[in-house]
Parts: structure tokens; C-alpha cells; sequence
């Protein structure tokens, strides 16, 4: 809820929020998706839940590594919304998918601060690898607690579509994953507050393809996402700044 001021127009008092701008911005994606449920229990039907000790066991950490990611992006201000897995886990059966192994979030570059890396490392999540740079194909990953991951992958915004993009550390590779463009909704998942693209549907489609219903455990980040296309090589002459593996 924001803040409100009270001020006189034309005699008549009135509530305004104190920091409109922020309101203003914050109205723009104040828009609240229910997670689906219905289809969730269709899709367990099918394809019954994984209710083995480690599918419990890596759900309670990755949730506990999202609360975590979440506060220390809030902390800083940097807007972020579930990317990859972790937004088909929400959107497909309304629960982290437990053989994903990793936690995945997206962050627009124009909301990228110099802060994010030594903030993580406060909290307790060591770099794990940084790869590209704030101009091209930007990628984070830290090391949550019993090798689960989390990955913040920045996106880029062009004029008819946006794109994040990889980079292969042993061969310099670059990838790009090409996404329709899409605005930002608030949904509720593991009990926490966070952003998913609103245009759900598509974002999914774009990085899984029309079979997104269907389980797959066997994936392939250069070659399975129906999204994805090679984007050149990293000049060898960068490779220290742009493939860090800690």
C-alpha cells in the first residue's frame, strides 16, 4: 500500500500518494494472476507429483534460495519477475519442478545495478559464474546451499521482441533466446509476492514450444529451447571478462 499525503485542492482534501512517480510505475504492472490451479491438478493426474524425500527436500531449499534472492532484490530495488523452469514450474503445475535443480529469474538489463553481486555474496550466495557483460548477454548465477543454484538472466529489449542470451564457457559460444515482448504481473508462488509475464502463455511457449504440458528431464540449454539461436563467439581477447567461473 503506498504512502498517502494529505493535501487541499480547490478547498476539497484529498489523499495523493506521496511518491507518484513510484505509484505511477508501480500501477503499470499492478495486475494480480491466480496461479492455475485446475490445471495443475490435470496435469498431476497425467503425471503424478515426484513426492520422494529429495523432490521435498530440493523444493524447501529452492524455496528458501527464492525468499532469499527475492529479499536481496527487493533490498536494492531492482524489479525481477520467475523466468525459465522456475516461471513453467508456477504456470504448469503451481510448484517448483523438482528435478529442475536450479531456481531461475529474469531482471531487465535498464534495472541492472553494479550492487546485485556483492549483495548476494552479503547474503550468503558466493558468484558462482558471470557471463557477457551489461551490454551484451548478461548472466548470473550464485551458489545457493547443497548445489542448488539460482540463475538471474537479464533481458534485452528490442523493438519488436526481447532476448536474453548464453554463453558455453568451454568454447566461447554465445546463444541468444529470443522472447514476444511482455509486461510484468504479480502472481503469489511458495508463499512469496513475485513477478511473472503477464502474457504467461507465450513466454512459455517461446522457451518450451507447443509440448510445454509435457515433462521433459533430459534438456539441453543450447539445443532444446524452441526459442534459442547461436549468436557468434566471444573474441578470445574477452574471455576473461566475459566467462568467469568462480
Amino acid at each position: 500500500r503506498p504512502e498517502l499525503l494529505l493535501v487541499s485542492i480547490d478547498d476539497l482534501k484529498v489523499q495523493i500518494p506521496k511518491n507518484p512517480s513510484s505509484f505511477l510505475e508501480e500501477m503499470s504492472h499492478s495486475r494480480f494472476l491466480e496461479c492455475r490451479y485446475r490445471e495443475a491438478r490435470a496435469f498431476f493426474q497425467l503425471y503424478p507429483d515426484d513426492a520422494s524425500l529429495d523432490a521435498l527436500e530440493f523444493r524447501k531449499k529452492a524455496k528458501s534460495l527464492l525468499h532469499l534472492a527475492a529479499l536481496t532484490l527487493n533490498n536494492l530495488g531492482v524489479k525481477f519477475w520467475l523466468s525459465s523452469g522456475t516461471c513453467l514450474g508456477w504456470y504448469r503445475q503451481c510448484n517448483v519442478i523438482p528435478h529442475s535443480k536450479d531456481v531461475d529469474l529474469g531482471v531487465f538489463i535498464r534495472d541492472y545495478k553494479a550492487d546485485i553481486i556483492p549483495a548476494f555474496q552479503k547474503a550468503g550466495l558466493p558468484l558462482k559464474h558471470k557471463f557477457g557483460k551489461v551490454e551484451d548477454s548478461l548472466e548470473l548465477s550464485f551458489q545457493g546451499g547443497d548445489d542448488v543454484k539460482l540463475d538471474i538472466f537479464f533481458f534485452y529489449e528490442e523493438d519488436d521482441h526481447i532476448w536474453n542470451g548464453g554463453t558455453q564457457a568451454k568454447s566461447g559460444k554465445k546463444f541468444k533466446y529470443l522472447f514476444p515482448k511482455f509486461t510484468l504481473c504479480w502472481t503469489e508462488f511458495v508463499e512469496l509476492k513475485v513477478h511473472v509475464p503477464c502474457e504467461t502463455l507465450q513466454y512459455v511457449e517461446a522457451n518450451y514450444g507447443p509440448d510445454w504440458k509435457v515433462p521433459v528431464k533430459m534438456w539441453d540449454w543450447k539445443s532444446s529451447p524452441s526459442n534459442v539461436q547461436y549468436n557468434g563467439v566471444w573474441p578470445v581477447d574477452e574471455w576473461d571478462d566475459v566467462i568467469q567461473i568462480y
